[in-house]
Formats: C-alpha cells, structure tokens, sequence
C-alpha cells in the first residue's frame, strides 16, 4: 500500500522502513495541514505524528483524493477530528502504548535535574566555575509526589519515586485504588495542597483541558514544582507563567506545551521565536524544557513503528486491527 508519511524525520524513517517493507511509504518532512493536504492527493493511507493538524476541512481533502485510511504513529489523538473523520469513511488508528518506561523515566529525569540544577551546574562547570551558589537543591527521600492521572506511566512514575523514598498521591476518577497498595488515592484538590512536586500523566480531553489552571496553582504549596510530560493542553501557560513570576512554582519542567505545533521537531535555532509566552519561559532559571522528547528512545520508536506498520497491514487486509478510534469509542459508547 501507498503511505503518505507527514512529519518524518530521519529516525521516523528508519524505523517505519525497517518495519514495513512491504509498503511503498513516501516521506514529507513537512507538518499535515491544510496547505499541506494536497501532498497527500492519490494516497490511500497517510501517516501522522502529534504536531499534524488533521482538522475536519483537511479530512475533506483527503476523502475527496481517495485517502481511507489515517494512522496515528501515537497515543493522543485529540489533532483528529473524528467525528469528521467517521463522517467521511475514513478509518483512523492509533499505537496505544508503546514504552511507559520512556516517558516515566523523562519525568523522573526533569524532576532530577530540575531540583539539583544539574543543566546550570553543567554550564558553570564548562566555563571554570565550581561556585556552588544558587545550586541548593532538597532530598527526594521523604517528599511528597501528587500524580494527575495514574494509567501505565503515572503507575510507572510511582514505582520509581518509591525507590527515592517518596511518598506517592494520586488523582484519577478511573483507578482501582485496589490495584496500587502503595499509592495514596486522593481528589484533585487534596492532592495539591499536598503535594510538593505535582506531575502530569492524564490524556487531553474536554474535562482535562487547563485542569492545571490558576486556581488549582493557588490550592498548591508555595514553590512547589510542576512538571508536565503528557499534554500541553493540561496547562494554562500564562497562569503558570504568573505563579513563576511570585515565587508560587518553584520549578517547572515541561516535555510539552500547549502551542508546540509551530516548535517542536523543527530546528528553528536561526529563527525568531514569536510565541512571546513561550519566550517568557525560558528566561525563567528555574524551567526546564525539552522538547516533546520524552518517548524518544530506541524501544519506543520501535513499538510505534512496529505497531503503525500492523495497524496498516490489517487495513490492507480489510481485518479490524484492534486500534481503531472513533468519536464514539473516545465517549465510551
């Protein structure tokens, strides 16, 4: 089958290729939007990574030139519109796991560095100074971890920080409590004002847009850290900017952010950055960013490709794969 691959980059390359040879996949560096839909002309599938935007007059375009078929090379979903999609007979698939692993231990990571300063006390040491001003950080062992959202990474999470000694909250109206003995289950608001390091791993919905907002910021402790490896969508970014700005979050660290669809995956170091919130955060020395990385290992890439590439064999086949998605399925029908 022909696969239109938006997105790609030289690693989405290697790995689909590895794993699909039986498909003629053409690659577009470019993101899928509506300018861009028209590369996708006469492509009975195409292939999309988190930053497309496949909106409802970009699925027009791709029903009116024979596509039938969208896979996602990722979890979230919330860049489809699937009611349009349904609306115009085009199947939508997904890899709904991959490695939890990944992305727990790049939480654990910016938790880590964040609190010893390890990229300032690198840059420091890289120009002769050894000075240990301003590099304070606290123990681990015997803090407090409120977790938003408990499904394989927010357990994953849990598990590791057991091992620092911490003590684990966690908000999630869908856990069995029964499930994880050594996780203290809690709302929302109790778990902020708990909580010393507040750390997200819920998927973007309606109900979950903003859920950090200024409100919930203000029902934390003061300095606590935020950190957030799941969905920009999460976080209101100008709240969390004024919370920086008092003093009220101590530290920030973010693998994602609300408006990356025109940063990340792209080398923009020649470029001006025009997103002026997103440039007001990174002058802030207690914030972190990395670039939506945080699923980026060679286990990963090879279960998204690997799944990717099932997911468009059995629509090949005219056989339900098991990864499809619909409006419906996403509201629980």
């Amino acid at each position: 089958m022909r696969v239109a691959v938006f997105s790609a980059r030289r690693y989405d390359r290697e790995y689909l290729e590895a794993a699909g040879p039986q498909h003629e996949l053409v690659f577009f560096e470019a993101h899928l939007d509506s300018d861009t839909a028209r590369l996708a002309d006469g492509f009975r599938a195409i292939c999309v990574f988190v930053n497309d935007n496949v909106n409802a007059d970009v699925i027009k375009r791709l029903a009116g030139h024979g596509t039938k078929l969208i896979a996602l090379r990722s979890a979230g979903f919330n860049h489809v519109d699937l009611v349009a999609a349904e609306e115009a007979g085009i199947t939508v698939c997904r890899v709904p796991a991959y490695s939890p692993y990944a992305v727990a231990e790049h939480t654990v990571a910016l938790i880590l560095a964040l609190n010893r300063h390890i990229p300032r006390a690198h840059s420091r040491v890289r120009e002769g100074n050894f000075s240990l001003d301003g590099l304070l950080g606290f123990d681990l062992h015997g803090k407090t971890v409120g977790l938003i959202g408990l499904g394989r990474i927010g357990a994953l999470v849990a598990k590791i920080l057991h091992g620092f000694g911490c003590r684990v909250l966690a908000a999630d109206p869908y856990a069995n409590a029964d499930n994880y003995p050594d996780v203290e289950m809690k709302t929302a608001p109790e778990l902020f004002a708990a909580a010393d390091i507040v750390s997200l791993h819920c998927p973007l919905t309606p109900e979950t847009h903003h859920v950090i907002d200024a409100q919930a910021i203000a029902a934390m402790k003061r300095g606590v850290m935020l950190v957030n490896t799941s969905r920009g969508g999460l976080v209101d970014t100008r709240a969390v900017v004024a919370a920086l700005k008092t003093g009220h979050i101590g530290h920030l660290g973010l693998d994602v952010y609300e408006e990356e669809g025109d940063l990340f995956f792209d080398d923009l170091s020649d470029k001006i950055i025009a997103d002026d919130v997103f440039a007001r955060l990174l002058t802030f020395p207690n914030v972190l960013i990395t670039g939506h990385q945080a699923f980026f290992t060679a286990e990963a890439m090879h279960a998204i490709a690997a799944t990717t590439i099932a997911n468009i064999d059995s629509f090949a086949r005219g056989e339900p794969g098991g990864n499809e998605i619909t409006a419906d399925s996403v509201r629980g029908n």
